[in-house]
């Protein structure tokens, strides 16, 4: 038996090239399929939830008003009814018998199940229809939808009420009602083409489905979070095993609720196909993929075979016998080809290698860096007289010794080696010295095996560049904001001093006041700016705060226009604003939402052309304001927004303006807005030019 599986098992080896084309197939095959259906399936189930949920938006829009109808065609009714004169002369004549005779032909007549009048007391004095309690006498303070008192099935009924005034004369009330029971339902449910139900204190009073009150009452409603109409989740249960979706709304007496539901049976029937569609495609592909791996594995594996074998003699030393191949593939022959030709050099390198062995001894003990090599368990196998220098540690103190007892890195738990560079690489790494002092180290990594070292494997080359890393942050950080930071206010206020001075002879009043009042308000932006400088360095080192507070976007806007206004005019750029009619507060900080917007001015008019237009306009959601700055540059590449919103990222400047900023405008955006709590972006604007936007917290909603 075992010799039996032998064969297989060879087949199957998972080490095997073979296997492995093989299941690679399958695998990529698999993910593949799964990548593009399971995305599939759940937009297509999206779009039918988003489907059934805007039905049952428009069933519950059209619900409340046909109650609102049948209320107010139960309010005409009662109107005519009171205007009636025989009505009205037989409660002057106080006929009580012609009377009751004459409601019971009104109600008939009407189509009402129910006829109550009240004498000028509020005291029934005649009826028709099932006996109605005296309360509905009160007239104008009963509810339109009124709940019989005891809790008698149906126990609801729709109400309408009318004075009888005669002469001036108040003669008593009408009051006619339309029992909402099932029948009332069941037209409801023609007219919307919806399943209602509806419940009284969440029992169920009468509903368009064939089940008990009591059923439908217990039946488990999940939400479906992304699904919201205002106040109203979107529902699901099943009953009797078919799903549904459904919303459930209040009407205007306490208690009592409407649930419209709709079949979902079409989404789960829709979904399954998808599901089976997509295995039938993944069995085929899979089967197709397991023959081309085995045809492509038996032309690649055989000559391979023998390169192993080859490579396997070199690392035993054969560096006489010929590298000899037999293929037909191109790349194997080249590989061969190759591995001859190493092998020849390997064997004239030989030497030359153990004659340089002495001379690179000696240069590693010369050279002022740090070295230190590694074998495969990470303990330190070499370290030169420059890294005892550096590191203060001495030669016999870590050799033998793992990196990680040697080095700790500063504010981290992670072991030293977790964060070795790759070879080629560099990194930089604050580490603990022998006297306990930190010192930030620029690490190389390379791989390396000399004979003395055993089973050496990295070399690491290292410097202290603890002076230069302070010295170039702090610069970085201190030039970059001033030279931001004071670019928007200086470019407003020079356009204005350059409008001032070119044109002051032919200005008039009106246009001298507003230029030094955009000069003026250049000069506040900059005093601020000057009192803020460090808390500007600051959001780079965590340190970032803002002050909101409920205040008004309207007046944000209009200051960031006033300030920015001069240098549009200069350009001939024409600013668009679009707000809407009304603007909730937005919790935020004045002063830094200014920043923000004037910066996505300055940009927009920076990379736009000239004499084109500059959109700015806002749009209210549930919880957010969303302000939106459009300009008609070049446009953002789609490689180029994931680090748009970066330090000293920014687009190329539009040619004919030729100006170019450092870069951190963008980020002075992102980190103001989401220390607001809101979110920022950029999108293509219709028509050519970018929009970027962003969001800010209504006040009260957070």
């Amino acid at each position: 038996m075992w010799g039996e599986l032998a064969p297989m098992k060879r087949f199957f080896d998972p080490r095997s090239l073979p296997s492995r084309m093989i299941l690679s197939t399958i695998f990529v095959v698999v993910i593949t399929a799964l990548t593009v259906g399971l995305p599939a399936i759940w937009v297509v189930r999206g779009q039918l939830m988003l489907q059934a949920w805007e039905q049952l938006q428009r069933a519950q829009t059209t619900v409340q008003a046909l109650y609102e109808a049948r209320q107010i065609e139960l309010s005409n009714l009662a109107t005519l009814i009171a205007q009636r004169p025989t009505l009205q002369d037989l409660l002057i004549q106080e006929n009580r018998a012609a009377l009751q005779e004459y409601l019971s032909t009104l109600r008939v007549g009407a189509a009402v199940d129910h006829l109550l009048l009240c004498d000028p007391d509020r005291r029934p004095i005649g009826s028709s229809g099932s006996a109605l309690p005296a309360d509905l006498c009160r007239g104008e303070t009963i509810p339109a939808l009124y709940r019989l008192p005891g809790g008698n099935f149906p126990g609801l009924l729709l109400t309408a009420t009318h004075p009888l005034i005669v002469d001036g004369r108040r003669l008593g009330l009408v009051v006619i009602a339309n029992d909402i029971d099932q029948e009332f339902i069941d037209e409801m449910r023609l007219e919307t083409g919806i399943e209602q139900t509806l419940l009284m204190d969440g029992l169920a009073v009468a509903s368009s489905f064939s089940a008990d009150p009591g059923q439908l009452a217990s039946l488990v409603r999940e939400d479906l979070e992304p699904f919201a109409f205002g106040e109203t989740p979107l529902r699901s249960f099943q009953l009797d095993g078919q799903p549904y979706y459904a919303i459930r709304f209040p009407l205007s007496q306490p208690g009592l609720e409407v649930e419209l539901a709709e079949g979902a049976g079409g989404i789960a029937a829709a979904q399954g196909s998808l599901v089976q569609s997509l295995v039938v495609g993944m069995l085929v592909s899979a089967l197709l993929g397991i023959l081309l791996g085995v045809l492509l594995s038996r032309q690649i594996s055989q000559p391979l075979v023998q390169l192993a074998r080859a490579a396997s003699g070199f690392s035993q030393g054969d560096l006489s016998t010929p590298v000899a191949v037999e293929t037909e593939l191109r790349e194997e022959t080249l590989v061969a080809q190759a591995l001859e030709n190493a092998r020849v050099n390997l064997r004239d390198t030989l030497t030359d290698l153990q004659r340089e062995k002495a001379w690179i001894d000696q240069l590693l003990e010369a050279i002022v860096e740090g070295i230190m090599t590694l074998d495969s368990q990470k303990r330190i196998t070499f370290f030169s007289h420059g890294a005892e220098r550096i590191t203060g540690w001495g030669r016999e103190e870590v050799l033998q010794r793992s990196c990680d007892e040697v080095f700790r890195v500063a504010g981290s738990e992670t072991p030293f080696s977790q964060f070795l560079p790759a070879p080629g690489m560099k990194s930089k790494l604050a580490v603990e010295l022998a006297d306990g002092h930190w010192a930030s180290l620029s690490f190389s990594g390379a791989r390396l095996s000399p004979s003395e070292a055993g089973e050496a494997a990295i070399a690491l080359v290292f410097r202290d560049v603890s002076s230069e890393e302070i010295v170039h942050n702090m610069l970085g950080q201190f030039t970059a904001n001033i030279a931001h930071e004071f670019r928007t206010p200086l470019s407003a206020v020079a356009a204005s001093a350059e409008m001032l001075k070119d044109q002051a002879p032919v200005l008039t009043i009106g246009e001298l006041q507003e230029l030094t009042h955009s000069i003026h308000l250049g000069i506040l932006s900059l005093q601020t700016l000057v009192d803020n400088l460090l808390e500007g360095a600051s959001i780079e080192a965590g340190h970032f705060r803002i002050s909101p507070r409920s205040c008004s976007l309207e007046t944000i806007i209009g200051e960031a226009v006033t300030t920015m206004q001069p240098l549009l005019d200069k350009y001939e750029q024409n600013l668009v604003v679009s707000l809407p009619e009304s603007i909730p507060p937005v919790f935020a900080d004045p002063r830094r939402t200014l920043q923000v917007l004037v910066n996505l001015l300055s940009n927009a008019s920076k990379y736009g052309p000239a004499e084109a237009e500059i959109a700015l306009c806002a749009g209210v959601s549930a919880d957010r304001v969303r302000v939106e700055v459009s300009d008609r540059g070049a446009g953002i590449p789609p490689e180029q927004r994931r680090d748009l919103f970066r330090r000293f990222v920014y687009p190329q400047a539009a040619p004919e303006h030729g100006k170019v900023g450092i870069g951190l405008g963008l980020s002075v955006v992102k980190a103001v807005v989401e220390a607001h709590g809101g979110q920022t972006g950029v999108e293509d604007r219709p028509g050519g030019g970018s929009t970027f936007w962003f969001t800010l917290p209504i006040a009260g909603s957070t």
